[in-house]
């Protein structure tokens, strides 16, 4: 099919690709190749978040992710202009542009980063067009003499719709899939409109997001979040371990398991206090369905309708298990998901009268990196440029926030992150590139609470950021606030807010971790020895590059403790040879220890 693109195209391919799961591989690879083949062929490449299994950048992560890869993530098909792009061989004729990075992957690869586009989601459009693409392709689903766009109607229905208004010309040239869920209303569209239709006699496996461990302080993150969602409202969520963890926090709300834990909270209380089941019930409005939103839909926590469906959404990557849920779920069901465009998703542009009745009491849940005392927000790229992710719809949904009557934006981060083997705060004093900026301030929590920051002076937002800040980096923040004269010089932190430490964390929710607060709440991948591992590798992790720390683990793992065969054969550390690997094999087994010793088991997973 690829030849025959060329033929209806000629040699200058500008190519428009869905972002994340609708790339068809298949079709996008054979051209690729065909253009590599032929430098008089130019290929122009417009999409966003190429997906990519991890690439294990240590000895440890080759141990324990290689022979699990394919069961982890999917036997999902390396894109080859990826490919190219990480090991600097793409050539001169192929030119890449995405607008939103799969997180990290692109961090270094410098052309990666010099064609990165920096574009609100709901805009993205206008770029694809003024890209004036000749071709578009996606990975779609079929049902008899209809096909689904399934994954992604974001940007694609309104592509095709201009397409057949005659505004654009295209080609449109689809890849079937059949483990890809049908999906109806604005995703399904004609037979006919594809122009080309590859069924590939061996279609490729989706690719599989993997769920990682909810630690505690995602789960404190999460708790502090439930307070702030009224019954009736509108909710939209992001992937990840904090997404998953309100989901359940508010499935712990819906089933009235949720009061004890809250009761026993050490943080102070900040005036939110939304509890009770969902007696009327959420409707959702998302760019990304993600699991934790079908997990509630599930339950009958999101279930007011809008239009007939209760969730509207643009795109999705998730699990096999998920794909294999919506594929299996009964049509009526299914129905109530609508997959629609972002520009219905993500702004209020377009029968504004009925968005706003919908869109009632408004809670849009993000998550950033880095967050100001003055409540900018730092959610894409790192401070000397390099982008991680991109900006997305983040924007689009706090400008909804402060649009809709009712509406709030909550960004939620933890508090701290562990940097080259220290802690660092995740609250600064202010950054020079900024995703939010602080006239857009409004609803932040840490694992230590609530900051309400919209109508607030700047010294009361300063006071609030602080309070939910570190304490190990409260006296430093508050210094600089001081020093820049944004703070009364006589202002003292209240003692209540003087205890915002992770220890302090870890014994609220500790009492509830087995039974209420579970590490995967909707499931894993992982087995049991590789959910053990998972705590130690990140005690190993935060050792390594410390002589010190290494040797320490190393002489507490052979002084025993933990049951480690099971651990060390999974790593192929169980018949160490070598002094390196000897030493590596004891510091694991001293991390399994120290572990153990402390009681959290695979309850910790990246918690400060």
């Amino acid at each position: 099919m690829a030849a025959k693109i060329i033929d209806r195209l000629g040699k200058d391919v500008r190519l428009g690709l869905p972002l994340g799961l609708g790339k068809p591989v298949t079709l996008l690879n054979a051209l690729t190749r065909r253009a590599v083949a032929d430098p008089s062929i130019r290929l122009s490449i417009f999409t966003a978040l190429t997906l990519e299994r991890p690439a294990p950048s240590s000895d440890m992560e080759q141990r324990f992710l290689g022979p699990a890869m394919d069961r982890l993530f999917g036997a999902y098909p390396q894109i080859e202009y990826a490919r190219m792009l990480r090991d600097g061989t793409l050539p001169a004729n192929i030119e890449v542009r995405e607008f939103f990075f799969m997180a990290g992957r692109w961090l270094g690869v410098d052309q990666a980063q010099r064609n990165y586009i920096s574009v609100n989601y709901v805009d993205a459009l206008e770029l694809l067009l003024a890209h004036e693409p000749n071709l578009v392709m996606q990975l779609v689903a079929s049902d008899g003499d209809r096909l689904s766009l399934s994954c992604n109607t974001d940007i694609s229905v309104d592509v095709l719709s201009r397409r057949r208004a005659g505004d654009v010309e295209f080609l449109f040239c689809c890849e079937l899939n059949p483990e890809l869920p049908f999906l109806g209303g604005d995703a399904a569209i004609p037979l006919a409109e594809a122009d080309m239709l590859l069924e590939p006699p061996e279609p490729f496996e989706l690719f599989s997001a993997l769920k990682r461990p909810v630690g505690d302080t995602e789960h404190a993150i999460a708790l502090h979040v439930s307070r702030l969602i009224p019954d009736g409202g509108t909710l939209q969520i992001g992937i990840g371990e904090i997404g998953d963890a309100v989901a359940h926090a508010l499935l712990l709300r819906h089933d009235g398991r949720i009061a004890p834990i809250r009761a026993a909270c050490p943080f102070p209380d900040d005036g939110f206090d939304e509890s009770g089941p969902f007696s009327e019930g959420l409707y959702s409005v998302t760019e990304m369905l993600v699991d934790g939103l079908l997990q509630l839909f599930d339950a009958g926590v999101i279930k007011r309708e809008v239009d007939g469906a209760a969730i509207h959404a643009g795109f999705f990557v998730e699990s096999r298990e998920f794909y294999a849920r919506l594929r299996e779920m009964p049509p009526d069901r299914r129905a109530k998901i609508a997959m629609k465009p972002v520009s219905f998703t993500n702004q209020l542009y377009g029968d504004e009268t009925a968005k706003r009745a919908a869109r009632r009491d408004a809670r849009f849940v993000n998550a950033a990196m880095k967050a100001t005392l003055l409540g900018a927000v730092v959610s894409d790229a790192r401070e000397d440029g390099q982008v991680v992710s991109g900006v997305g719809g983040q924007h689009d949904f706090v400008s909804q926030a402060f649009a809709l009557d009712g509406g709030r934006s909550v960004i939620v981060l933890p508090a701290t992150r562990q940097k080259a083997g220290s802690v660092e705060s995740n609250i600064v004093w202010s950054r020079e590139n900024e995703t939010l900026p602080r006239p857009l301030r409004d609803i932040v929590v840490t694992e230590y609470g609530i900051a309400d920051l919209r109508g607030r002076t700047d010294a009361e937002a300063i006071a609030a950021m602080i309070q939910i800040a570190d304490s190990r980096f409260q006296a430093e923040l508050l210094d600089k606030a001081k020093s820049a004269g944004k703070i009364a010089p006589d202002y003292e932190l209240p003692p209540a807010h003087g205890r915002n430490l992770p220890g302090t964390v870890t014994e609220w929710l500790a009492p509830f971790r087995e039974d209420a607060l579970p590490d995967f709440p909707f499931g894993s991948a992982f087995d049991a020895t590789e959910r053990r591992l998972l705590p130690a590798l990140s005690v190993l992790g935060q050792a390594q590059g410390s002589r010190r720390a290494m040797l320490r683990l190393a002489l507490k793992g052979r002084r025993g403790g933990a049951t480690a065969d099971d651990c060390l054969r999974r790593m192929g550390l169980d018949r160490a040879e070598g002094l390196r690997e000897r030493v590596i094999a004891a510091a694991l087994k001293g991390a399994l220890r120290e572990v153990e010793r402390q009681g959290e088991g695979p309850k910790r997973s990246g918690s400060d």
